[in-house]
């Protein structure tokens, strides 16, 4: 069948080869012409590893024919984006497919979910799922085993975006929980600043295992706020995402947080980074729900404060082992 892909990044490339792998005819579109025109000449994304593509996928930049016939719709563009680019989708006709959302964020201002952002724009009669989970793009492009998870407001959805990305290499475990499995997949990336920052201000495994469990009643708390099922938090779109981000230097975050710790200013170790990393984006939307809802979110808080209020890593530390100890509830 036709996938219509929209975003190009790493992930998206990884992704839409699966899919052609799989069989189906992947038209992958990119908002940057001279890009589509690389990837049309070199069949290799200039950041990942080399690889061999199936003739199924094909590259373009005119947004149409990505979606035109198409029975599936998948995006895999920064969160930021993620709203005008569905408004592009809706300025050309909207579209009658399912969409698959593989980015993981939270609105800013709203606090919306990316999902409940594409409900708000194509409308809530369209069948949208998601899919998330620990997974590198650098792994799956080399065909490294991996597990995700599969989820939709619509059960059949659910198990029909299990088939479409499962492969020999690529496992996809459905559940019905799109809340929690999208939140999951934002938040962590807050932590895995924290953690890379732990690791670059040369602190041990002690210290990020501290950081990794408040991290995570840090975004159990915040979920249950948005309507998620605390239990899929322990699972591939909690636990297993928050694992890969903040113990990879293959994690955007977990690098930008350790280049921060070496000295460098936000910008500078974005720019080092070279691509999007959405924990910067994210923590202001966690912050606003956090204060929306009264929870505390200390990490979180710290993150933020670090990037936007130019606060010192080593003092930020320093504030958070100042705080009060209150009993662990969990």
């Amino acid at each position: 069948m036709k996938i219509g892909y929209l975003g190009s990044g790493t992930w998206g490339f990884a992704l839409a080869a699966l899919l052609a792998d799989n069989g189906h005819e992947v038209w992958l579109w990119s908002s940057k012409p001279d890009f589509v025109e690389l990837l049309k000449q070199t069949r290799q994304h200039p950041k990942l590893p080399k690889c061999t593509l199936s003739d199924r996928l094909h590259f373009t930049a005119d947004m149409g024919e990505a979606l035109n016939g198409a029975e599936y719709v998948v995006e895999s563009v920064t969160s930021t984006g993620f709203r005008p680019v569905l408004e592009k989708v809706v300025a050309l006709g909207n579209i009658d497919c399912p969409l698959i959302v593989t980015s993981k964020g939270i609105e800013q201002n709203t606090g919306l979910l990316l999902p409940e952002v594409a409900l708000e724009v194509l409308g809530k009669q369209k069948r949208v799922g998601c899919l998330s989970g620990p997974s590198h793009a650098e792994e799956v492009i080399k065909n490294l085993p991996t597990s995700v998870v599969s989820s939709s407001y619509d059960k059949e959805l659910m198990f029909e975006i299990r088939d479409l990305f499962t492969s020999l290499y690529f496992r996809v475990y459905p559940n019905a929980d799109i809340n929690g499995v999208s939140f999951g997949g934002a938040v962590k990336n807050i932590i895995a600043i924290a953690c890379g920052i732990s690791d670059g201000l040369g602190f041990g495994d002690n210290t990020k295992a501290a950081l990794m469990t408040r991290g995570l009643h840090e975004i159990r708390k915040l979920s249950v706020a948005k309507g998620c099922l605390p239990e899929t938090l322990n699972g591939l779109a909690g636990m297993g995402d928050l694992c890969v981000t903040c113990l990879s230097t293959l994690s955007r975050n977990y690098m930008f947080g350790r280049h921060l710790a070496s000295g460098m200013t936000p910008q500078e170790a974005k720019n080092k980074i070279g691509m999007v990393v959405e924990g910067i984006y994210t923590s202001v939307s966690a912050l606003q729900l956090g204060k929306k809802f009264d929870i505390q979110v200390p990490i979180t808080q710290a993150i933020y404060s670090i990037i936007y209020e130019a606060l010192s890593p080593l003092d930020a530390v320093k504030s958070l082992l100042q705080r009060a100890i209150k009993e662990e509830h969990l």
